[in-house]
């Protein structure tokens, strides 16, 4: 039987969506929402709490191809579902540390879980059972997850107004066994009934699509790639404490850290009104330029309070389409042939620097204060806008894994 245009939106892309977005709100944004109360409480150093972090995000980049090899060979169903499982179990021992090494290896096991469930594993997920749709798909769950953030800035400060952060990582890791894993299983059980030709993942195998090694485009855009996702770590992961150095009360930061995932969602749909009459390529040439438009107003915030609301637009808006706009420069610029695999390798050195983020901006911040994280974050949008330019450049007259 085949499945009407509207059914797989239903039944596939609207459940995964969901998931995504309660997965990224207890997997990844809690750690940021959360690093002020473990400082406080725990007595650890920022440094000491980010390296935790780090290393979840580093394991997280290493075994994304792995996750992507799995996903093109149709076991995406227990990628996904499983990772939003064993993420959930982890999130619950988290609320019981009590010693720094205890924290470090929950951590870095939740980086194993990452690999499966967040954007990356999604992804190619959705191009391999979307077809022609995957586009949609993708920023259909972009635009829904997009409110991660928003869910679990306020959603732990809510919380820990009422239980301790012990407390509000059990209830996170409850939402995720109980909506995320059922609401992902349905949505990828349903992938099986649909029925699509999938002849851009079928006909070279995992050892032809390894010369893309072989390919400068191909590290240009890590490059590119490992920049953005630098920027963002790095103001991202560390806003909470940056903006209290700087004077904001912790109401107004929670409400601007709250707010980045709305601009994401309003650039996602900036994006979708404007992709018919610009390229590819002038999409993701201004996310670097608004993300670093976004660096300049938080540095210029401590001076002129009002620069606060021009850094949530700018950092939302060009981070949100980023998330959209990855995967089709990956299309458009290297071929779609075992794409999962092709992404899941670019998503290594992306993953990597997000990883690296949090313990380079605790670092930097011991050697110049914010101030320099913030300058480190501006010249890493500058590098990945030229690398980007490069390699759509180099594309032109380079080889794509795709034949037909």
């Amino acid at each position: 039987m085949t499945v009407s245009a509207p059914e797989p939106f239903r039944r596939i892309v609207w459940p995964l969506a969901a998931a995504e977005t309660i997965v990224w709100a207890a997997m990844f944004y809690s750690f940021p929402a959360l690093l002020l109360e473990w400082e406080r409480d725990l007595g650890w150093s920022k440094a000491e709490l980010s390296g935790a972090f780090t290393l979840a995000l580093g394991g997280s980049a290493l075994l994304a191809p792995v996750a992507g090899r799995l996903i093109d060979r149709g076991l995406g169903l227990y990628v996904l579902t499983g990772s939003a499982v064993f993420g959930a179990l982890l999130l619950a021992l988290l609320s019981s540390v009590s010693m720094l090494w205890q924290f470090y290896v929950i951590w870095i096991l939740i980086g194993v879980a990452m690999s499966g469930a967040l954007y990356e594993a999604c992804f190619a997920f959705l191009t391999k059972v979307m077809g022609d749709q995957a586009r949609q798909a993708i920023t259909l769950v972009t635009l829904v997850a997009g409110f991660a953030g928003t869910v679990a800035f306020p959603g732990t400060h809510a919380l820990m107004s009422i239980m301790s952060w012990r407390g509000t990582v059990l209830v996170l890791a409850i939402v995720v066994l109980l909506v995320a894993v059922p609401l992902a299983w349905f949505g990828c059980r349903s992938a099986k009934d649909r029925k699509t030709v999938d002849t851009h993942h079928a006909g070279h195998s995992a050892t032809e699509t390894l010369r893309v090694f072989r390919q400068p485009t191909f590290w240009l855009l890590a490059i590119a790639f490992a920049m953005i996702a630098l920027d963002h770590g790095l103001i991202i992961t560390h806003l909470l404490p940056l903006l209290d150095e700087r004077g904001v009360g912790p109401d107004t930061a929670v409400l601007a850290a709250s707010m980045i995932g709305p601009m994401q969602v309003a650039g996602r749909l900036a994006m979708m009104a404007s992709e018919r009459h610009v390229s590819t390529l002038f999409i993701a040439s201004a996310c670097y330029i608004a993300m670093a438009t976004a660096a300049i107003s938080l540095l210029g915030s401590g001076v002129v309070p009002m620069l606060l609301v021009t850094f949530v637009i700018f950092q939302g808006a060009g981070y949100g389409v980023t998330s959209i706009i990855r995967p089709i420069v990956i299309a458009e610029l290297l071929g779609r042939m075992n794409f999962g695999l092709v992404a899941g390798l670019l998503a290594a050195p992306f993953l990597a620097a997000t990883a690296a983020s949090p313990t380079v901006a605790a670092l930097v911040w011991q050697v110049g204060g914010y101030d320099l994280v913030i300058f480190v974050a501006i010249s890493a949008t500058v590098i990945g806008l030229l690398s980007l330019l490069a390699a759509a450049k180099l594309s032109h007259s380079g080889p794509k894994q795709e034949s037909s």
